[in-house]
């Protein structure tokens, strides 16, 4: 299953490397494709999947890039022109290493020159070359992230977030909270647009516009060398940087890129409220320090953003009010006093099935709330552990990504509304939370999610009758399991009802 979280504008492997996962798409329309026998490329996929998939390396010495494919072998080019892609990660030479260029037209292209040679990478169908001394058409490159759209965006200079504030995006927060954190990118002809959480599209005047407009499209660049990261290109050749002390997003000042006009990409955890089902008391640290679950009202101090750590597949909870994350103490207490993650701030969290979950700290024992509703991890009978729900806060929708696509309605204008998960543009899913830690799922007709008799998903229903239940496992990772007790399957022609079991097919990426 595939994630953006390690190819993603992130150190991955290593401090020196930057990666990102993109698409090529040449000027006949076609994928860049690296198949799975034999390592042989050619360009003539007919849409982003698996084989269509590649790693763009940054070097934060030089500004060049290593181009990986999905097998994790990289490109290759000899002074003959010959492209191979065979090599590891050992075996890499300057021969390997390509310079980025960008298209004249302000079409936002990319060329790869050879460093080693200083020819340029390009080609159709099976006659994929790096040959040429001059960049034509042939040369030249759509760059499609290859990422889910729904992303934090960080400001590499301010070292910020940005936010939905005042109606502008603005990068201001050192975490970003709740749905205005959250920024789709949004790719059409070739050029990216910044959507908000309220649909609205970020203008290069820093504005925010209702609809789609030139003005409100950019073109892709990235920079490596000593600072990395992705810029954002306007149609009037400036680039969209972080202005005065708001740190408002805007074009229109900068027509060369520093630090300022720099950003990272990076997953949207998680953030939730945690309810106990012992007392129907929400989890928070309003008197303190201390974890209790004794809340009846909803407020910033019983909001946590869930992290998950992927070597001890455990999770860690970050506070809203002061940044600090959960930790066990030595008295078996739960407290807010953690500025960095660490082994007692790390906590399994079990799902259970029916939309509770059992929470375990780093003692291997479970999670419990006293009649005062203090929280405490000394308890090793399993039987007597606190269940809690947990509802998802900062994401009234969701765009659901597999290997074969996006999910979404089959066809708007079809009498059956049946549900697919090969889709090459994102849907969206509305949530509707419940009480007992399901939701209810509605499609863009305005219909609710439903099981047919032979376990397809149908958008359906004038009414919510159909709970779904949402599991986190792993980071921007989910399982679904349907009304009927299975996991939503996800298959190249299939989108079923029918999963026993956590794999591959039943991860969703959101």
């Amino acid at each position: 299953m595939s994630t953006n979280g390690n190819a993603n504008g992130h150190s991955h492997g290593g401090p020196d490397v930057l990666q990102w996962k993109v698409g090529l798409i040449n000027n006949a329309q076609k994928y860049l494709t690296a198949e799975t026998f034999g390592f042989k490329i050619n360009a003539s996929g007919q849409g982003l999947k698996k084989k269509q998939t590649w790693i763009l390396e940054q070097d934060t010495k030089d500004e060049v890039v290593y181009i990986r494919s999905h097998l994790g072998r990289y490109i290759s080019a000899d002074k003959y022109g010959k492209v191979t892609c065979e090599k590891e990660a050992d075996e890499l030479e300057r021969c390997d290493k390509f310079v980025v260029e960008y298209a004249k037209d302000g079409s936002g292209r990319w060329a790869f020159r050879n460093l080693e040679h200083g020819n340029y990478f390009g080609g159709t169908d099976d006659n994929v070359q790096c040959f040429s001394k001059t960049v034509t058409d042939t040369e030249l490159w759509i760059v499609q992230l290859a990422i889910h759209p729904q992303v934090n965006l960080r400001n590499v200079n301010r070292k910020r977030y940005a936010v939905l504030c005042d109606d502008e995006i603005q990068c201001k927060e050192i975490v970003p909270w709740g749905e205005a954190g959250l920024v789709i990118l949004h790719f059409a002809d070739g050029k990216y647009s910044l959507k908000t959480c309220d649909n609205r599209f970020l203008h290069r005047d820093g504005s925010l516009v209702n609809e789609l407009e030139d003005d409100a499209k950019f073109t892709l660049e990235i920079r490596s060398g000593a600072t990395c990261g992705l810029a954002f290109k306007d149609c009037k050749g400036y680039y969209l940087t972080a202005v005065g002390s708001t740190a408002t997003m805007k074009g229109g000042k900068n027509k060369t890129v520093g630090k300022d006009e720099l950003f990272t990409l990076e997953d949207s955890h998680p953030q939730v409220v945690l309810t106990s089902t012992n007392n129907k008391k929400f989890v928070s640290i309003k008197q303190g320090v201390d974890l209790s679950a004794n809340q009846s009202e909803l407020c910033e101090k019983s909001t946590f953003q869930m992290e998950f750590d992927k070597p001890s597949q455990k999770w860690s909870f970050r506070t809203t009010a002061d940044n600090k994350y959960w930790s066990l103490e030595s008295f078996g207490g739960i407290q807010a006093t953690c500025l960095t993650v660490s082994s007692k701030s790390l906590f399994g969290v079990e799902s259970m099935g029916d939309g509770t979950v059992i929470i375990t700290a780093d003692n291997g024992n479970c999670l419990y709330n006293k009649q005062t509703g203090s929280i405490l991890s000394n308890l090793e009978n399993r039987e007597a552990a606190t269940r809690f729900i947990i509802r998802m806060i900062n994401r009234p929708f969701l765009i659901l990504k597999c290997d074969f696509g996006f999910v979404g309605l089959k066809s708007a204008t079809s009498t059956k509304p049946e549900l697919v998960c090969n889709k090459t543009t994102y849907g969206v899913t509305f949530l509707e939370p419940q009480d007992d830690g399901k939701y209810y799922m509605k499609a863009l007709n305005n219909k609710y999610w439903s099981v047919a008799d032979d376990n397809s998903l149908l958008a359906d229903s004038d009414t919510g009758t159909s709970p779904f239940l949402i599991e986190f496992q792993g980071q921007s990772l989910l399982s679904i399991k349907a009304p009927n007790g299975k996991y939503l399957k996800g298959e190249q022609n299939s989108f079923v009802a029918k999963g026993e079991e956590i794999d591959s097919s039943t991860l969703w990426e959101y």
